[in-house]
């Protein structure tokens, strides 16, 4: 979602900070209309996944790509949409996207906004011990029990109940934790609530700070989650656990080269062993003079045939080891 979809708006809707916008949970029928080439195209009936004041996030089970216009029907109510942000297809996200009114007097769920809150829910499910789950942005301990990972994103926050605004930098996340670079940072134990925006996500939370230090870093611990929102901060993690294609694109596949290719010499291939003579047989070869008398006539033979050659080959050497290799006068 688009920085500027999170800007605050003073129009009398009620908000609880000016760090974000209200976004409210909830799934809202509405007709989809996409617009192809200026004039309309197809239509379907799709519900909402969550609504804002200035869009929505929505299912669609047609392609949708960023860029395109839609028009959002509820009731008496429509409006044209431009798509900011679609789910990654491989994903649990798959077939959402979100949308910001850029035309129309009012956006189809303005009704449902003025009289509904933002839920917020406990990150770490009920019945797990939180000292368990804390991670290393937590302080000198580490306890670090989940990954972390390098991200680059923006970072809003403001302490809760009060109203002045602090933009950062995202430099770390995990699944519990996140660590910001920011000018004016909040005192060790504060309550804050930030908005996250990374990987054209954006995701709220309420949390506090467990450390600062000097170099203009603190490190959050988050507490509770905006209501929706979890999917999302699981699809952040899940696309950072992934390493990038971009990562290995300098890579050479280097195989290991025959010897011929390498202007080596190829190895000798060893010759089979000289056919032992025997002198008094008039320099016959013993294994040619075996070869006829004691070919196999059928399988069952090949074994019994190969016994015999070993060991008439044995005495063989024998003999040839005893008398002299020479020929006889």
């Amino acid at each position: 979602m688009s920085h500027e979809a999170i800007q605050p708006r003073h129009d009398g809707i009620p908000q609880e900070s000016e760090t974000v916008e209200k976004l409210i949970h909830l799934a809202l029928p509405v007709r989809l209309t996409h617009m192809q080439n200026g004039g309309r195209g197809a239509t379907e009936l799709s519900c909402t996944y969550d609504i804002h004041p200035r869009g929505a996030r929505l299912l669609s089970c047609r392609d949708v790509k960023v860029g395109d216009l839609i028009t959002v029907e509820r009731g008496r109510h429509k409006s044209v949409c431009r798509v900011l942000w679609t789910g990654d297809s491989h994903s649990a996200l798959r077939g959402q996207f979100t949308v910001e009114c850029v035309e129309g007097s009012r956006t189809p769920w303005e009704d449902e906004l003025r009289q509904m809150e933002e839920q917020y829910l406990p990150v770490i499910p009920i019945g797990l011990n939180r000292d368990s789950a804390m991670n290393s942005f937590g302080g000198k301990r580490n306890r670090r029990r989940e990954p972390r990972f390098e991200v680059e994103g923006g970072a809003d926050f403001a302490e809760i109940g009060g109203r002045s605004r602090v933009e950062g930098r995202l430099e770390q996340i995990s699944e519990h934790g996140c660590l910001i670079t920011a000018e004016d940072l909040l005192a060790s134990g504060t309550g804050l609530r930030l908005v996250l925006n990374m990987c054209d996500v954006t995701i709220a939370l309420r949390g506090q700070v467990r450390h600062t230090m000097e170099n203009r870093t603190m490190g959050v611990e988050f507490h509770e989650i905006r209501q929706g929102d979890r999917p999302l901060l699981d699809y952040v993690l899940n696309r950072l656990r992934k390493p990038s294609t971009e990562d290995f694109a300098d890579l050479e596949v280097v195989t290991e080269p025959s010897a011929a290719a390498a202007g080596e010499r190829p190895l000798p291939v060893a010759s089979p062993p000289a056919q032992a003579l025997d002198p008094q047989n008039n320099g016959h070869h013993v294994t040619d003079t075996m070869s006829k008398d004691t070919a196999p006539k059928d399988n069952a033979s090949k074994d019994s045939v190969s016994k015999n050659n070993r060991q008439l080959g044995r005495s063989t050497s024998r003999k040839r080891a005893a008398l002299p290799l020479r020929p006889r006068k």
